[in-house]
């Protein structure tokens, strides 16, 4: 078939000659070329005669067929520019406008008749050039029922009834479909008339992702804490004694805390554990020494009426070259708890950096549990770091916790690997949701303080939170003479396995025990901040069978009272009216007198140190920051000796005292400081 458009554009072109003879023939002409375009040299196949499952696509196809002619073609790219220009020249404050209910709507063009009928006409030429017009009309309307039947309006009546097919191939679209478009056509009725305009549809938003920190499950937690030591009076009670402690577990669990956008609870909360974890600046031990003591005295932050006295112990850091080898058992728990990456993966990263610490002559054997207890390394040279490293990457999380079991291989590979003159220590890493095999903890702690008085020790790496279970890692902890440490970050794991390797695993002394006796005429009242789970009785001082902390090499203690003089306005307790008067009256007597006794590792006898309490030590910039924390944890506790003191007055302490920083750890503190001041707020 040839290009109708070329035809009729050269038929135009054409100028008749003048006079009646030529427009005959030049209309004679037209009829002829007419009859020859509209004809066809093969009879045309009938649509109804297609096989039955193609019939229903006949509508369409001849819909497609009209919107790629040419003259619909040209339409629509007419119609395109219009739009771009209108939407050009409109003011952009007008693109926004609502659309009036009036707005005419577009019209479609007559029906165009037959083209016979057409060129039936003295005209033809005109006529011609008429019905080109009227089919370029009438192929606007067929392009704009078209372009509504895709976004979801109804098909014309007309196109439906000239195409039933189609209402089965595309049935109209849900009516909210078009508010999908980011913009449509729409005619915007305006005072000086109808304008063919943009109107942009109201932003749509996506919904923010959910930033909700994770909720604590805390009815599954479980944590070793006592209620808040209360204020003593000396006349009636002057000695205090406790078990020193040197595990940091508490702070690393109110940091995990605190960054899930929650304050802590106050059983998590275990100030002497919160003030341990910071390093200060204690004077070293001397080569003789297992550790040496400092004393600092100052005024309370909290309550001018009192004092705190500090008490710091550092203990000896011999070279690294100088210690004995390590035989070092890692007990895992793989039990299905730990399937959390911020658990049994963390733990794989964290045991790796400790790696590098280890000499070669140092073993290691890798323990696992969960239904039941297993080897997966036997004891292996940390040399051979390759195989080991793979040992730790192949394990997965699995089944229930069988803990007890585990506990019981692990003393039996370590047992194996002992050796004169080497340290022997198993390191339990779990989430403590020990669920099968334990159904006596308290005989789990005596077949770990049994196994102690062998030579092995236990300490507990504790990792996750949802089923943290504090309270058995610290028992086990206590009762295994090792320490209890909370690993949350990588940068934490740095901190207790490469940093302080040595304090962890190497330990120095043993059985250490602090006693105070307070003298009743210089301190009437003190309380002993912290060490709540770590109290002993008077008599248990001298008794070498009851066990006490560790301090391991180059590790760190600190203890911290407040006292008040007799006739300040800050006591709180009233004279008793058949006290007995005391008779010391000097200015210059002492405050109390410290007593510390401890073990070398393995023996049996203890040693005792003690030191007068004068009054007169000096403040230091290290015990300001102690207190700072010190305070810090009774504000968590909502403690109830702290007057007006608050966030604002411990933030400014720790900042002032902060002193050196080389890790940030106390920059660190003044921030979660600042945290939790913001949530106690809300």
């Amino acid at each position: 078939m040839t290009d109708d458009l070329s035809d009729l554009r050269a038929a135009l072109k054409s100028v008749p000659e003048a006079g009646a003879d030529a427009k005959a023939r030049a209309l004679a002409l037209a009829m002829e070329n007419f009859d020859r375009l509209q004809g066809s040299t093969d009879t045309a196949r009938s649509s109804e005669d297609r096989p039955q499952r193609v019939a229903p696509l006949n509508g369409v196809r001849r819909m497609l067929n009209l919107l790629t002619s040419r003259p619909a073609l040209a339409t629509t790219t007419s119609i395109a520019a219009l739009v771009i220009g209108v939407a050009v020249i409109l003011p952009v404050a007008d693109l926004r406008s609502p659309i009036p209910a009036e707005a005419p709507a577009l019209k479609a063009a007559p029906k165009p008749e037959s083209p016979a009928a057409t060129l039936d006409s003295a005209d033809a030429p005109a006529d011609l050039a008429r019905k080109a017009e009227t089919d370029l009309s009438a192929s606007v309307v067929v392009a704009e029922t078209a372009a509504e039947t895709v976004v979801g309006a109804e098909p014309a009546p007309e196109l439906m009834a000239e195409m039933p097919e189609l209402a089965e191939v595309a049935p109209p679209a849900p009516a909210g479909a078009i508010a999908d478009m980011e913009l449509r056509l729409q005619t915007e009725a305006v005072p000086e008339g109808g304008t063919l305009g943009y109107i942009a549809l109201d932003p749509v938003l996506a919904p923010l992702p959910d930033v909700r920190q994770p909720e604590l499950q805390e009815n599954t937690e479980a944590y070793a804490n006592e209620p808040a030591n209360p204020v003593k009076v000396t006349a009636e009670e002057p000695v205090s004694t406790f078990s020193i402690d040197v595990d940091t577990a508490s702070w690393a669990v109110i940091r995990s805390t605190l960054n899930m956008a929650v304050l802590p609870t106050p059983d998590q909360v275990r100030v002497e554990e919160m003030v341990n974890y910071f390093p200060y600046a204690y004077p070293a031990a001397t080569a003789e020494q297992a550790f040496s003591s400092s004393i600092s005295i100052m005024p309370t932050p909290w309550n001018p009426g009192t004092r705190l006295v500090t008490i710091g112990i550092q203990g000896a850091l011999p070279e690294v070259e100088a210690r004995p080898a390590l035989n070092l058992v890692f007990l895992i728990d793989t039990s299905g708890s730990m399937e959390d990456a911020n658990k049994l993966g963390l733990l794989k990263q964290s045991l790796s950096l400790m790696l590098s610490e280890l000499r070669p002559e140092d073993q290691i054997a890798i323990v696992t549990y969960a239904g039941s207890a297993g080897q997966v390394l036997p004891p292996t040279a940390a040399a051979d770091r390759a195989t080991i490293l793979a040992a730790l990457e192949n394990l997965a999380a699995g089944g229930s916790t069988a803990g007890a079991e585990g506990l019981e291989l692990a003393y039996q590979v370590a047992e194996g690997m002992k050796a004169d003159n080497e340290v022997t220590r198993i390191l339990l890493a779990t989430d403590g949701d020990f669920n099968v095999g334990v159904s006596d903890p308290e005989g789990l702690e005596v077949y770990v303080g049994k196994m102690r008085e062998t030579g092995t020790y236990l300490s507990v790496l504790g990792f996750g939170r949802g089923n943290l279970d504090d309270a058995v890692m610290q028992s086990l902890a206590q009762n295994g003479n090792g320490t209890a440490a909370y690993i949350d970050t990588l940068s934490e794991a740095r901190k207790v396995l490469v940093d302080q390797l040595t304090g962890a695993l190497f330990p120095i002394a043993d059985d250490v025990k602090i006693q105070v006796e307070w003298n009743p005429a210089t301190v009437a009242e003190y309380r002993l901040i912290g060490y709540e789970t770590r109290a002993l009785r008077r008599e248990d001082f001298n008794n070498d069978k009851v066990d006490a902390g560790e301090i391991g090499a180059g590790t760190q203690v600190t203890a911290i009272y407040e006292v008040t003089a007799p006739g300040s306005d800050a006591l709180l307790n009233d004279p008793l009216r058949y006290g007995t008067a005391t008779t010391t009256e000097a200015a210059d007597a002492e405050l109390g007198f410290l007593r510390l006794r401890w073990k070398a590792p393995g023996e049996d006898n203890s040693t005792l140190i003690e030191t007068p309490i004068t009054g007169r030590e000096a403040a230091t910039g290290e015990a300001r920051f102690a207190a700072a924390i010190a305070g810090f944890g009774q504000l968590l506790q909502g403690s109830v000796y702290l007057g007006d003191w608050g966030w604002d007055q411990a933030i400014e302490l720790a900042l002032s005292s902060r002193g050196e920083d080389a890790f940030g750890y106390r920059i660190e503190a003044v921030n979660l400081m600042r945290l939790a001041q913001s949530l106690a707020a809300n």
